[in-house]
């Protein structure tokens, strides 16, 4: 099972349904395998700019070091990792930036599974999706502050 983060234009009215964008969790091989074709496929501009700033500031930094290739094999191999366990993340927050809202999240065995489900919720739901804070759902609150420490019954524990 994955799970699918669900994300649409934050605007005032209903969103169509072509307006959403799944991303699934978890690691990207092709995000690991072709860093740069994948950041341009997505059109993630900002993270292509990061991303050719640090290859440069790494590849500057291990000739200076005089580092051997295989040095400069494994740190290249272990930026593309990162990016593979990353992609998702950096795929939400540049539809953030770009003024994307997070509607929800759904779990299933793939995207045609997690579309169905979450269009079956959305189409019998009576409100407008709209985010919690808009619609003035009150957060949750704190416990308050309690002398009792741990799993005992009373304030100081026992003996």
């Amino acid at each position: 099972m994955s799970i699918y983060t669900v994300h649409a234009r934050a605007t005032a009215e209903q969103p169509h349904p072509d307006q959403f964008v799944f991303i699934r969790d978890g690691f990207s091989f092709w995000a690991f395998l072709l860093p740069p074709l994948w950041i341009l496929r997505y059109r993630l501009w900002l993270v292509l700019v990061l991303y050719v700033s640090v290859v440069i500031a790494l590849e500057a930094a291990l000739y200076l070091l005089d580092a051997s290739f295989a040095t400069r094999i494994a740190a290249g191999l272990l930026l593309s990792l990162l990016v593979g366990f990353e992609a998702a993340t950096l795929r939400r927050f540049t539809l953030t930036r770009r003024g994307w809202s997070h509607i929800g999240i759904v779990v299933a065995d793939d995207l045609e599974a997690a579309e169905r489900r979450f269009f079956d919720v959305w189409a019998n739901e009576e409100t407008p999706l709209i985010s919690p804070a808009a619609a003035g759902v009150p957060r949750m609150r704190p416990a308050p502050p309690s002398e009792i420490i741990g799993l005992f019954p009373q304030a100081g524990g026992s003996r």
